[in-house]
C-alpha cells in the first residue's frame, strides 16, 4: 500500500510540476515530453536542421542526473549491458519514428489529453495496441538475452556527458543552436527546468514510473500499481491546466499535434510495441541510464538518431498532418520490429539419439 501512495504522490508530483513548466514558458501540453526534447537537443547539436524545434532542453539532463544521483545514494547504480546493443539501437530509432508521427511520447499523451487534446485519445488506444502486440512477442519467448556486469567507470560516462551538456547550455555556448521561433524558442528558465527534471528523474528512480510498463503489468497480471502513477499525472495535469487557464477541449487547433486520427494511432502502435521489446518507454530509458544501464544508452543514442534522421528527412508529423514519407516509415518500421520480434524468440531445439551422438531433431 505504501509503494502504491508513493506511485500515486509521484504522478501528482510529475503532473502539477509539467503544467508548471508550461506556465513558465513550455509550450502548451509539452510540459515535458523525452521525445519532443530529445529532438530539440539533437537540433540543438545541429544534428537536424529543422529551426523550430531546436533547443537543448535541461529537462532531460535533470532527469538523467536525478535518476543516477539517487541511485547512487540508494546504492542501487549498477553499470550494466551487453543485450543486444545494435538492436536496441535500432528499436530505439524506430519508437522515435513512431513519436514523432503522432508528436510526443507516452508521457506527453497524458499531458496532451489532460490539456483537451482529444486526438491523444487515438494515440492511447494505439499505444496499448502496440503493447498487447509486444506482449505476444514476449509470450511466445521473445528477449534481448541478458546484460553483464561492466566496468564501473562505463556507467558514469552519460551523467557526464549530460554534466558537460549542461555546462555549454548556461554559459550560453556559440556551440548551440536556439531557436528563434517556433516550440524551440518556447522554454522555461534553465534552473526552473533543470530543479523539475532532478525531481521527476529522483522520484522515477524510486517508483519505476513507466507508461508501457503500466499497461503491460495491467494486461498480463491484472496490476495497476505502474499505471496508477500516470493516472496521477493525468489528475494532476488535468486540474493545473484548468488552474492556469490552459485546457481546451477538442480535436481542432490542439498545440503541436494534428488529427489525422488513423496514424496518431499508428504513430503510437509502433512506439508502444517497439518500447515493450525494449522493456520501458522513453522515460525509462532515461532513468535506467541514469542508474547506469549501458544498453539504455544505446537505446537513447537510437532514439536520438531517429529524431535527427526524421527531420532530416521529413518523416515527423507537424501540425498540417503527416507527410508521406513519415507514413512510409511508420509502415517500414513495423516491418522491421516484427523481423526483431520474430528473430530474437527463444525456441527449444529437441534432440534425437542416432547411436551414441546427439542430433537436432
Amino acid at each position: 500500500m505504501g509503494e502504491k501512495r508513493s506511485i500515486i504522490i509521484n504522478g501528482l508530483i510529475v503532473g502539477f510540476l509539467s503544467t508548471l513548466l508550461v506556465k513558465f514558458g513550455n509550450p502548451i501540453n509539452m510540459g515535458i515530453c523525452i521525445a519532443c526534447f530529445i529532438r530539440d537537443t539533437v537540433g540543438s547539436l545541429g544534428l537536424h536542421r529543422a529551426e523550430v524545434v531546436q533547443y537543448l532542453r535541461p529537462e532531460i539532463i535533470g532527469i538523467v542526473l536525478g535518476a543516477f544521483l539517487m541511485s547512487y545514494g540508494k546504492k542501487e547504480f549498477q553499470t550494466r549491458g551487453g543485450s543486444s546493443p545494435f538492436t536496441r539501437f535500432i528499436l530505439g530509432f524506430i519508437v522515435m519514428i513512431g513519436a514523432l508521427m503522432f508528436l510526443g511520447c507516452p508521457l506527453r499523451m497524458v499531458l496532451r489529453l489532460a490539456g483537451g487534446d482529444l486526438n491523444a485519445l487515438f494515440g492511447i488506444v494505439g499505444f496499448a495496441s502496440g503493447i498487447y502486440i509486444g506482449i505476444q512477442f514476449l509470450n511466445k519467448g521473445f528477449t534481448l538475452k541478458r546484460t553483464y556486469n561492466l566496468n564501473k567507470a562505463e556507467g558514469f560516462i552519460f551523467p557526464i556527458v549530460n554534466i558537460v551538456l549542461l555546462i555549454l547550455l548556461i554559459s550560453g555556448s556559440a556551440l548551440l543552436i536556439v531557436s528563434a521561433k517556433g516550440p524551440g524558442s518556447q522554454h522555461s528558465p534553465i534552473l526552473l527546468s533543470l530543479v523539475v527534471g532532478l525531481v521527476v528523474g529522483a522520484y522515477a528512480q524510486r517508483t519505476r514510473l513507466c507508461m508501457v510498463g503500466g499497461i503491460r503489468d495491467l494486461i498480463l497480471f491484472k496490476d495497476w500499481y505502474l499505471l496508477s502513477g500516470f493516472i496521477a499525472i493525468f489528475v494532476a495535469a488535468l486540474i493545473g491546466n484548468m488552474v492556469f487557464g490552459f485546457f481546451k477541449l477538442g480535436f481542432i487547433g490542439q498545440a503541436i499535434a494534428h488529427t489525422d486520427g488513423l496514424w496518431n494511432f499508428l504513430g503510437m502502435t509502433l512506439a508502444g510495441f517497439g518500447s515493450v521489446l525494449l522493456g520501458g518507454c522513453p522515460m525509462r530509458q532515461l532513468i535506467l541510464a541514469g542508474e547506469g544501464n549501458v544498453d539504455s544508452v544505446i537505446t537513447i543514442l537510437g532514439m536520438a538518431a531517429g529524431a535527427a534522421f526524421a527531420h532530416n528527412f521529413k518523416l515527423a508529423s507537424s501540425a498540417q498532418g503527416p507527410t508521406a514519407n513519415g507514413k512510409i516509415a511508420v509502415i517500414i518500421g513495423f516491418i522491421v520490429v516484427v523481423l526483431i520480434g520474430y528473430f530474437n524468440i527463444e525456441r527449444e531445439i529437441s534432440f534425437k539419439v542416432k547411436g551414441d551422438v546427439k542430433v537436432e531433431g
